[in-house]
């Protein structure tokens, strides 16, 4: 028995196209940091980025933005085929960007954000282009050594935020940890979030940042269970998710929680559906039957 169950007699209607119902998205990095900082040299920008990527070529270079083509990827496209490209802003002020209640009431990854972020009074934005033609595993991955490179081009960097998660994490906890290859993109770059449900005793989970690589969010909208435990489960279905290339189909059912756990004598039927809160986006809702709020079809 596995972690999920295939519905025998989906019907047409209910087998959508779920990997057409994805966006896919670039995925801006903001970099925040204490002093404005000068454009790295051409020559230190080459080092770092070959050391990561190997072959590149920097076809910009100005006070204004860097441009890196990566040639060990190929991205795919109906016009024709090219290497992804990596784009670095100039330092400017922080001041402009600005990050609403709810994503500051959801950087659980970072504690000290709102310190870091009254601090931190200038930011760099890398972000990558014409990745979209990658497979979503080279789109990760790419993302992430990105990631590791910019800190090691911009050592005055205090913080690390992901645009499309708004997912935070200090320059020190990114350097002290060893996180295994396969699960960089989503310890990094996905968040999971937690709501109550004002008025009500419902509560929410939903996931946030795997759209980007084309991959489903989740969405749980339930009562009586313990939250930890909800988040728990979230964090193993996007592993599962990650692993393999997005396997759950509308109907499918997936092993529910007991005592904290999964466990497959509880089955939760799973279903596309677009979100319930802000960004509407599409995710994958998980029906926990009994916990269940909400409609249902």
């Amino acid at each position: 028995m596995g972690l999920f169950k295939k519905k025998k007699d989906a019907s047409l209607k209910q087998n959508l196209d779920e990997k057409s119902y994805l966006p896919g998205s670039i995925c801006p990095i903001h970099l925040f940091m204490e002093e404005w900082c000068d454009v790295p040299e051409k020559g230190r920008v080459t080092e770092v980025f070959e050391d990561k990527f190997g072959d590149i070529d920097i076809f910009s270079y100005d006070e204004n933005v860097i441009g890196i083509s990566v040639k060990k990827y190929i991205s795919e496209f109906k016009e024709g085929n090219v290497p992804p490209m990596l784009m670095i802003t100039n330092c400017t002020e922080a001041k402009d960007y600005q990050i609403d209640e709810i994503a500051l009431s959801q950087m659980w990854a970072c504690p000290e954000h709102e310190e870091i972020l009254n601090r931190c009074r200038y930011h760099v934005i890398a972000t990558d282009m014409m990745t979209a033609g990658l497979s979503y595993k080279d789109h990760a991955d790419i993302l992430m050594d990105y990631m590791e490179a910019l800190l090691e081009l911009y050592p005055s960097t205090e913080a690390v935020l992901f645009d499309n998660s708004k997912k935070m994490f200090s320059k020190e906890s990114i350097l002290s940890k060893e996180i295994p290859k396969e699960d960089r993109f989503i310890y990094y770059a996905v968040n999971v979030r937690f709501f109550n449900i004002q008025g009500t005793d419902d509560m929410l989970v939903d996931t946030i940042g795997m759209s980007t690589i084309c991959l489903p969010d989740l969405q749980y909208h339930f009562h009586g269970m313990e939250p930890n435990w909800v988040v728990n489960h979230a964090y193993n279905v996007l592993s599962y998710i990650y692993q393999g290339d997005s396997p759950i189909k509308n109907g499918d059912t997936i092993d529910g929680i007991i005592d904290g756990k999964m466990n497959q004598q509880i089955q939760w039927k799973c279903r596309y559906e677009d979100s319930l809160i802000q960004p509407i986006r599409p995710v994958i809702d998980i029906n926990m039957g009994d916990y269940a709020s909400g409609k249902r079809r």
